[in-house]
């Protein structure tokens, strides 16, 4: 039988017992001498591998029955992850899914190869900003977005914090922004896209993905942390709206940062993200605001682009607190299957000149 295969990190003593404890808790929450035998035996995690260290750093290898996530990603996310993140100094480090669980996901619908036909970026990095700040009105942020498009940026989102607020509410920002892209396309030829952040009550969400793409909007940007992964799922398989999404990591902070407990960084930035139909995963570069380090960086990487069943690999956003002279570097350590999200840095000095020089430097490479 397929199985899934959830490797945890236990800091402590006695990883036998634990792991008794995780494997029932993910599936049955009951006592386990209770259970009925063909539920012990078929629907109950079963212990694969034990393997320590010292005496209290152990890596335990769960396997799981893909019928008890009834093939549905929220199911999923609780078996994996749903009573065992109340307990303390366990992590999840490794993940392997079976093909026959991957084909019910359809994953990323553009992936890399996709978002490059579309934007035309044959084989370079994709240039990428966020509109910001916050408190802008909708007109000002539609001028910065006719400015970035006429420079020659392929992507230009919201920032994650624009949702619904007074001085740019969101159906007055997507429709002033969509018009902008698409006249500086029209002059340039360019294929520059908008995505508006999908920042918005749950009710309104789906709503909102088929407004933004009637209003004009070349892709949309959701947060997953935030709306739910689901949501993005539901969304990015939806061939009613069809456009490429960026994930975004708003929220997912407290699931990954601990060195003790949570999900490593790759398993969440490029697995799940991956799995529920991110085209773009934007994490936090090394060396900018948050504390990545290059092992993190990388190993998001590597689960965005690895093979995972027939789903599409997807692009990488390195983002938070970069600046042009940061592009070299970045683009030696992602390569060209990269989008390079610079944001408030290109407003210091004249956004319409670090705009170009951006453009002027990934085309370089």
């Amino acid at each position: 039988m397929d199985r899934i295969y959830v490797t945890y990190k236990f800091t402590g003593e006695d990883p036998k017992s634990i792991a008794d404890v995780i494997r029932a808790e993910q599936t049955i929450e009951f006592p386990y001498e209770l259970a009925p035998s063909w539920i012990q035996e078929e629907v109950v995690g079963k212990v694969e591998e034990i393997s320590s260290s010292d005496k209290t750093s152990h890596l335990i290898t769960i396997s799981y029955n893909p019928d008890v996530t009834g093939g549905e990603l929220n199911q999923f996310l609780n078996v994996l992850w749903g009573n065992v993140s109340l307990f303390p100094n366990v992590k999840i480090v490794g993940l392997k899914l079976p093909d026959s669980f991957l084909a019910k996901f359809s994953g990323p619908r553009f992936g890399i190869s996709g978002l490059r036909k579309l934007l035309g970026a044959e084989t370079r990095p994709l240039v990428s900003t966020a509109l910001k700040p916050m408190g802008s009105d909708a007109q000002t942020l539609a001028e910065m977005a006719r400015t970035l498009a006429l420079a020659g940026f392929d992507l230009i989102k919201d920032d994650h914090s624009l949702a619904n607020q007074p001085w740019a509410t969101w159906k007055e920002r997507v429709t002033l922004i969509s018009r902008a892209v698409k006249e500086a396309n029209a002059v340039t030829g360019g294929k520059s896209v908008y995505a508006p952040s999908l920042n918005l009550p749950f009710d309104q969400i789906v709503d909102a993905a088929h407004t933004a793409k009637d209003l004009g909007a070349g892709a949309l940007l959701i947060l997953p942390g935030i709306t739910g992964f689901d949501s993005l799922r539901k969304i990015a398989s939806d061939d009613s709206i069809a456009l490429p999404i960026q994930g975004h990591p708003a929220m997912l902070g407290s699931l990954i940062t601990s060195k003790a407990e949570g999900i490593s960084h790759g398993i969440v930035l490029g697995t799940l993200m991956r799995l529920a139909g991110a085209d773009i995963t934007i994490f936090p570069n090394i060396g900018g605001r948050f504390a990545f380090s290059s092992d993190h960086c990388l190993d998001i990487t590597e689960r965005s682009r690895e093979k995972l069943g027939k789903l599409n690999p997807m692009f990488v956003a390195p983002a938070g607190g970069m600046n042009l002279g940061r592009i070299p570097e970045m683009i030696k350590m992602y390569g060209n299957d990269s989008a390079l999200l610079i944001g408030g840095a290109l407003s210091r000095g004249n956004l319409a000149d670090n705009a170009a020089r951006m453009c002027e430097l990934v085309r370089a490479y």
